[in-house]
């Protein structure tokens, strides 16, 4: 790798700092040598430091150490930020830059992530006893509502708790001095966690999968495993064995989720097994809470990590696991630089450190499954029975068609209806999903067909309740029109069902019935997911409405009805995983049901019932859905069986960036008639719209190339691309490029 200098004080012989800066520009993504001034040595390979570069003074990696040139004058280092990145973790970034066509400081970016310099960690007010303790207690009445407030929302200061529970700060103190509430910071909360309940008795194929990575665990070597559980079948409990087994090994555990409103229910399940040896990471924690739960890691203080996607870069010393829950999740992918997918650094580090990584889902991903075929490199364990040998919850498919024709205009089907109606009557709790928030997924004028878009994005604005219009994208707002804002008449429209309208339908149908709704929305501010979903739990609620991310990791015994709204939400995306994504979504939403003693039961609603995704969804078969879809995708030459890369071209004149996809295509198109032999072949796709053609006043015009050999597809694109930019200083004009893209929009 090119070695550049940055000149000030001159020095001979002398080992100095190769440091990568955080400039976003391929042209200086390589080492400059700087000296390390007395008071910072000796500083460590790995540090992020603060250097001058030309009149500006940005952060920085230190990569490495070398003798510059004789006679090159060097600037020095001028601040320390933090301990940065391990020798493990540094070779991983290094790694990320080549594998996802990507600068070397936006791997290291990704990897050092935030959490590691300095914070003063902020301190708040936790409940310190159990609900029973509390009322052996018998508080007054306003002592008991700061301590309710302090239970639905830990870790606010003195004011905010006494302003949420309509009470003086003094009432907060008085409970201060009886230590029924104390300071702490979110880690020593955790930290003061005890372990608590017995391990629940293993069914015969829990005991069997447990026992068989446990023999993994003992080789040291590293394997993956697939494990495919139907829901309900007990997979959370596997982690926590297969865990217990890798901590007596004095060894550390990294345990992702999908998404952030996943990790509160794990957290306190993972809490009660083993207390003060967990840390949590994911974006909604503060600086100081991330500070705190990275130096716990890092110290080998918690030995067990919980996390959203970027737990996978967790600074662990020791590692012996990694488990990713609800491997199919697209939510794995990072769609900004670099454009990794978790599945592939998690088994990069596990090979690196002879550990194990254990993928499980109840819907695979097809590329998963695929490679845990016989001879493939995952080895497929499988769990087809629930727990306490639980039903599946069984499926009704609704044609909508039919209920129009039969004169019912609700979004809600008849029999939804009277399914519901009859749950509510027996204090039983309902989920209703649809993937849309919102009140109405667009909105048109129907005199002269003007559907109101954001100026910004080729996108229609979403109606919300409250009377504006949004963007779900750039997160442009307008009040809703009166008239059309084309042809001034008033016959303004509102079509599709968001979460809100689906709301305003069952309080309408079901006045009675308690309503809880649980999206973007209404999850916005820290902490609002657990809230709901633990209200919810409690019978705080009959009916909850919700989009994905009540789809999967709920575990609500009382729930015995899921109701999905609209299934062809995710069929007619212009995607070719349209149909997988179709059945991934339904199994796990009616996974949702009939979890606790009462038989479930799910009701989905659609306009294409002969569709074999739904088919195989309402019979719970995954394996033949598996078995048709391969065949597709094996006749239209998409993954597994080929891979793709995809070049996205985004600029604010379209004309432009016309121009420029037409450029890169012809550089594609050489690189690519230049391989050799039909096995390497790589076939150039495009140019042409995005999907979403237009996002944040940016056209986005797309090439998508395509081939057998994931390594010589990733080749073509990146030596083309910088061919291209090595040529083109177009400085208006985005180039990226997304090695093995979740979506194509």
């Amino acid at each position: 790798m090119k070695r550049w200098h940055v000149g000030v004080e001159k020095l001979t012989g002398e080992k100095c700092a190769e440091v990568i800066v955080e400039v976003p520009t391929r042209q200086l993504d390589r080492p400059f040598h700087y000296q390390v001034p007395h008071q910072f040595q000796p500083l460590p390979v790995g540090s992020r430091v603060i250097v001058p570069f030309g009149a500006r003074k940005v952060p920085g990696y230190v990569v490495g150490y070398s003798i510059p040139p004789a006679g090159v004058n060097l600037k020095p280092v001028e601040r320390i930020l933090g301990g940065g990145l391990n020798k493990e973790l540094l070779d991983l970034a290094r790694w990320m830059s080549e594998r996802y066509v990507c600068t070397f400081a936006e791997s290291l970016h990704c990897v050092l992530g935030p959490g590691r310099e300095k914070k003063n960690v902020p301190k708040g007010l936790y409940v310190t006893v159990s609900k029973q303790e509390l009322t052996n207690e018998g508080l007054p009445l306003k002592q008991e509502e700061v301590v309710a407030a302090a239970l639905a929302q830990p870790g606010m200061n003195k004011t905010q708790l006494a302003k949420a529970a309509g009470v003086s700060t003094s009432t907060v103190s008085t409970l201060i001095k009886k230590n029924l509430l104390l300071w702490a910071t979110d880690s020593e909360k955790a930290a003061a966690s005890t372990v608590s309940g017995e391990p629940p008795t293993l069914t015969p194929e829990q005991q069997q999968i447990t026992a068989d990575i446990n023999k993994a665990i003992d080789k040291r070597k590293y394997i993956a495993y697939l494990l495919h559980g139907v829901t309900g079948s007990g997979k959370t409990e596997v982690y926590l064995r297969v865990i217990a087994k890798v901590l007596r090994m004095n060894k550390q555990a990294i345990v992702m989720v999908p998404e952030i409103s996943l990790t509160p229910q794990i957290v306190a399940v993972f809490r009660r097994r083993f207390g003060n040896k967990v840390a949590v990471l994911h974006s909604r924690l503060s600086a100081g809470e991330k500070y705190g739960e990275q130096q716990r890691i890092s110290t080998g203080e918690a030995q067990v990590v919980l996390g959203a996607r970027s737990a996978v870069f967790a600074p662990v010393s020791r590692l012996g696991i990694i488990i990713i829950d609800e491997e199919h999740e697209p939510m794995y992918k990072q769609e900004e630089n670099p454009k990794y997918h978790t599945r592939e650094v998690a088994a990069y580090r596990a090979k690196k450190n002879n550990a194990l990584v254990l993928m499980a889902s109840a819907t695979p991903a097809l590329e998963s499954y695929c490679r845990a075929e016989p001879s493939g490199p995952y080895q497929l364990l499988t769990m087809t029975k629930r727990v306490k040998d639980l039903p599946m919850p069984s499926v009704s498919v609704i044609d909508m068609r039919s209920e129009l024709d039969a004169g019912n205009r609700s979004i809600l089907s008849r029999l939804l209806q009277e399914k519901i109606k009859y749950r509510l009557e027996q204090k039983q709790q309902v989920i209703l999903f649809i993937n849309r928030r919102g009140y109405a997924t667009f909105i048109v004028c129907r005199r002269c067909g003007l559907v109101l878009k954001c100026p910004h994005c080729d996108i229609s604005l979403t109606y919300h309740y409250d009377g504006y219009t949004r963007c779900h994208y750039c997160g442009y707002t307008r009040k809703a029109p009166e008239t059309c804002p084309s042809c001034s008449d008033q016959s303004i429209g509102y079509f599709g069902a968001g979460t809100q309208r689906v709301e305003k339908e069952v309080r309408r149908l079901f006045p009675q019935a308690g309503i809880m709704r649980m999206d973007g929305d209404t999850t916005s501010r820290k902490n609002a997911h657990q809230e709901i979903i633990d209200a919810f739990k409690a019978g705080g609620g009959d009916i909850l409405v919700g989009t994905q991310m009540i789809a999967k990791g709920l575990d609500i015994p009382n729930v015995t009805l899921v109701g999905v709204v609209n299934a062809d939400t995710m069929l007619y995306m212009p995607e070719f995983r349209a149909a997988e994504r179709t059945f991934q979504l339904l199994t796990q939403v009616a996974g949702r049901a009939g979890r606790g003693s009462k038989p479930g039961e799910t009701v989905i609603q659609t306009h294409t019932p002969e569709h074999y995704s739904i088919i195989y969804a309402r019979n719970h078969d995954y394996l033949n859905f598996y078995n048709q879809e391969m065949q597709m995708r094996r006749a239209l030459k998409y993954p597994p069986f080929y891979y793709l890369a995809r070049v996205l071209i985004s600029g604010e004149d379209e004309e432009h960036v016309m121009s420029v996809a037409d450029g890169i295509k012809t550089v594609l198109s050489n690189k690519a008639a230049a391989v050799k032999g039909q096995e390497q072949e790589v076939t150039v796709m495009g140019p042409a719209p995005s999907g979403l053609s237009r996002v944040q006043k940016r056209h986005r015009w797309q090439l998508v190339l395509k081939g057998r050999i994931s390594g010589v597809v990733r080749q073509v694109t990146a030596e083309a691309v910088d061919l291209w930019r090595r040529n083109n200083n177009i400085k208006d004009i985005r180039v990226s490029i997304d090695i093995d893209p979740q979506f194509l929009l």
